[in-house]
């Protein structure tokens, strides 16, 4: 049974098409490595599922209701979604992890064990928390990123360009954390060989499907 069902994508921008015609069906506990060159829509793909955009034709299904305006906050409460862009917040990060969790969807996601667990498999020292967001670097705000979609307590990621900063030892380790774990649905966009390799199935923007 589809836990998201693509049908017939299309979107365009400024007389451009960005996607056209585009299929995908997802089960639970699929992995999915999403790749192609920049530009070729990939990360429109997302915004379209986060409903961050209108497309032209086609239809979005996640758990069989229809991705539309009237449900779109329903089902954001539902993914996790971790952008390229990492300058999501001013302030310590400490501050930032409060913020989140004072959503009331959030409320309940985590308690101080499971923060020292995802910082420890993370590599994130806990001094970390008193340091000024803006102030790390690339990489250190991916992991904070990262740390705040694991403890969300959601188990459907949408990860796009997530490791692009770290180094391979830091890489094979997120690609473990979210494709090992059977109860998730994962979706990355990344060019890292090391999603690759532990990928369920491969979709290439060009057209070819592993």
């Amino acid at each position: 049974m589809e836990l998201l069902d693509i049908q017939n994508l299309s979107v365009s921008f400024d007389g451009k098409t960005i996607l056209s015609d585009f299929n995908l069906s997802v089960v639970k506990g699929d992995k999915i490595l999403i790749k192609g060159k920049s530009g070729i829509g990939k990360s429109t793909l997302f915004r379209m599922i986060m409903g961050f955009g209108k497309h032209h034709l086609g239809e979005i299904f996640l758990d069989k209701v229809k991705v539309d305006s009237d449900n779109i906050w329903d089902i954001r409460k539902k993914v996790a979604y971790v952008l390229q862009d990492t300058d999501i917040a001013e302030g310590k990060v400490s501050d930032l992890v409060d913020e989140v969790f004072s959503f009331k969807a959030n409320k309940d996601a985590y308690g101080k064990e499971q923060l020292e667990r995802i910082m420890s498999d993370l590599f994130l020292s806990p001094r970390i928390l008193n340091k000024e967001y803006m102030k790390l670097s690339g990489g250190e705000k991916q992991r904070i990123c990262l740390m705040l979609a694991l403890l969300s307590g959601k188990d459907i990621f949408l990860l796009d360009e997530v490791t692009a900063e770290l180094d391979v030892t830091l890489k094979q380790k997120v690609v473990e954390m979210f494709f090992d774990n059977p109860q998730w649905t994962v979706l990355s966009i990344s060019h890292d060989r090391e999603w690759e390799d532990k990928a369920t199935k491969v979709i290439d923007f060009s057209g070819k499907v592993n």
